[in-house]
């Protein structure tokens, strides 16, 4: 429900007063006592729905341009609110905010250029800090405050509009604020090199938190459009954002703060796969929050306008959809690479356990094994496979013989090339089973013998 104060320009008492009742609309009409191109104050509440189509037909009578207040009201009580709400829940979509506070809205998520760099900053070297110390509580607090949900719904809304300037306003604060949080997170990857808040010769990439962000593949794209359909539902419907935001977050922070600690750790290995993450999510957020936007039937205000807005929107949901296709060969790629990987591994795991069921190692158990990869030296955001790690129980004093050449040659023979096999040996004893004559455990017959009948 929304609560409306519209100022009366003079001469237009009647008309609007036509208006309203001619909507079924309740009102009251008090004198302007202020402003003396104004004579009176109307207060009406209307749906929310009804808003945006009540305020296009004061508009077309020269009214609701020149001062109107919307405000969120808590509870009305009216006698022909109930049927206008009923009227307008069929015609339109029940919780479907108007355009004026739609734009209003996006204009105020998107905050000051100061604040929003600080907000900014302070998040990317919160996620920074989680990410070197492998916490994921700490990287979800860094997106609870980071304020990127702004930006990407202004440059939304003012396609859809027809908003110029709040769009233009939207791709510089994104533009910026990625840049400013992968900077931040460069700078302050450097720092803790510096004063060795870190120990030396640490592997960013050995953190779980890091490789999350290493291997981008389709399933990513998935999470930013999820984010974006999510932004742009809450921004309709007027519910809070807040939530939403760290949805946003999600998909921009960690992959920004991870590029900027690839370039402070010298790793082109992990600054690109996350940069390309982060440039996808970014994308797909923007491209989800249009369509959904324009499916919710925003228009700019005024009729002449619209193909111009549609135009606008078209070619930028093309641009959007193009640079996604071409980034998301790169995640083609990452995902395909890692089904391949993974087909390898269960291939390998099963070679070498046929290895160890058959021949002069059948005494020998398979306890684990690891597959670890790098990235490939032309395309870092593959990975290859570098070495395997056979974990092997052997009963104490067993001859162990060759067992790290034969696994060698079964691995070369899967991966088809020569690739470091590293063994390791656990001594492993096993009790034997103590059976009686008749084949049974003789533990079993004691408890057996000692239940009560």
């Amino acid at each position: 429900m929304r609560l409306l104060h519209v100022s009366v320009p003079r001469g237009k008492r009647d008309a609007v007063v036509g208006v309203l009742e001619d909507e079924g609309v309740d009102y009251v009409l008090n004198e302007e006592t202020g402003r003396s191109e104004f004579t009176h104050v109307v207060t009406f509440a209307l749906p929310t729905a009804a808003v945006e189509p009540v305020l296009d037909r004061l508009k077309e009578i020269g009214v609701g341009d020149s001062f109107t207040v919307i405000t969120e009201a808590a509870s009305i009580e009216t006698t022909g609110f109930e049927a206008l709400s009923e009227r307008y829940e069929e015609e339109q979509q029940e919780d479907r905010i108007s355009r004026e506070e739609l734009s209003a809205t996006a204009e105020g998520l998107a905050s000051p250029l100061p604040t929003y760099l600080t907000l900014t900053v302070v998040s990317a070297v919160v996620a920074t800090a989680g990410l070197l110390l492998d916490s994921p509580a700490t990287v979800v607090g860094s997106m609870v405050i980071a304020p990127l949900i702004g930006p990407a719904m202004a440059a939304a809304v003012g396609t859809v509009v027809d908003d110029e300037e709040l769009f233009s306003r939207g791709v510089r604060l994104q533009v910026v604020g990625m840049g400013m949080a992968v900077l931040a997170a460069a700078v302050f990857g450097l720092l803790v090199q510096m004063l060795n808040l870190v120990p030396p010769g640490l592997d960013p990439a050995s953190n779980a938190q890091v490789r999350e962000r290493l291997e981008p593949d389709f399933l990513s794209l998935a999470v930013a459009l999820g984010a974006g359909v999510a932004g742009a539902v809450s921004l309709t419907t007027g519910v809070s954002s807040a939530i939403v935001g760290v949805m946003i977050a999600v998909a921009l922070v960690p992959p920004a703060a991870t590029v900027g600690i690839g370039i402070a750790f010298g790793l082109p290995a992990v600054a690109l796969p996350a940069a390309v993450l982060a440039l996808v999510n970014g994308l797909s957020v923007n491209l989800a929050a249009l369509l959904v936007l324009w499916y919710a039937g925003y228009r700019p205000e005024y009729f002449f306008r619209h193909e111009e807005a549609r135009s606008a929107t078209l070619k930028r949901v093309t641009v959007l959809v193009v640079l996604i296709a071409i980034f998301s060969l790169f995640l083609g790629g990452v995902t395909y690479d890692t089904f391949q990987n993974s087909q390898v591994e269960t291939e390998l795991r099963d070679e070498i356990q046929s290895l160890l069921d058959d021949g002069e190692y059948a005494r020998f158990s398979l306890l684990s094994m690891e597959v670890e990869t790098e990235p490939q030296f032309d395309l870092p955001v593959l990975r290859q496979i570098d070495r395997v790690v056979v974990t092997v129980g052997v009963p104490p004093g067993e001859e162990r013989g060759s067992l790290a050449e034969a696994l060698g040659s079964e691995v070369r023979d899967v991966v088809g090339r020569d690739v470091p096999v590293e063994v390791r040996y656990v001594t492993v004893e096993r009790s034997p089973s103590v059976r009686t004559a008749g084949g049974e455990d003789s533990r079993s017959l004691r408890r057996i013998a000692q239940s009560p009948v």
